[in-house]
């Protein structure tokens, strides 16, 4: 009879099945002591042992050819040579470092706008908001910020996005970065 992890097809954690373990020690017999007068048996006058039960040897299941885990598996392995995966062990694997971010620009000190870097960052792929919103009261210095950055991004060969209705808020998509132009739902009204 196979074991109860056997039943699940679990592999068993102390090692080996029911059918592998040695069977339980028997008692020691006493050794029989004989007088002088008396002869030792022969074998013919051995006493009468009972015979021992002979249980049948227990018929493996048949699962069928046995499986090979995967190339590299250094897991466990269930019974019938698959490979079993702990659900509970938490294995991290290295993640490769990204290569697009998305870049967050606003106007410095100066209220400049840094668009020889943005072209480069736009060209590597990496996506620019520009923020305006900080020159409130210079609607001329804005529309000059706008035209520089529109001259920029014809340059990068992508669109200038405004994800404000004031065009204060400006998106620049990096190189081979998709943009669906055919809904425009922003901010948080579309979900209430």
């Amino acid at each position: 009879m196979g074991s109860l992890w056997q039943f699940f097809g679990l592999p068993d954690p102390e090692g080996g099945t029911a059918d592998q373990r040695p069977p339980p020690a028997q008692a020691p017999q006493e050794p029989v002591s004989l007088s002088s007068n008396e002869a030792k048996p022969t074998l013919e006058q051995t006493p009468a042992q009972p015979d021992a039960v002979e249980t049948p040897a227990p018929n493996p299941v048949d699962v069928g050819p046995l499986r090979t885990p995967p190339l590299g598996w250094n897991g466990p392995v269930t019974p019938d040579g698959e490979a079993f995966h702990d659900l509970g062990m938490v294995v991290q694997r290295l993640q490769p470092p990204p290569n697009k971010a998305l870049r967050y620009i606003a106007p410095d000190v100066m209220k400049r706008i840094p668009t020889s870097a943005m072209l480069e960052r736009v060209m590597q792929g990496d996506t620019a908001i520009v923020d305006l919103r900080s020159l409130v009261h210079m609607e001329s210095h804005q529309m000059a910020c706008r035209r520089e950055i529109k001259h920029m991004a014809d340059q990068a060969r992508v669109s200038v996005f405004s994800l404000d209705a004031e065009d204060k808020l400006l998106m620049i998509p990096g190189q081979n970065v998709v943009v669906d132009m055919e809904k425009h739902e922003l901010g948080l009204t579309p979900l209430l």
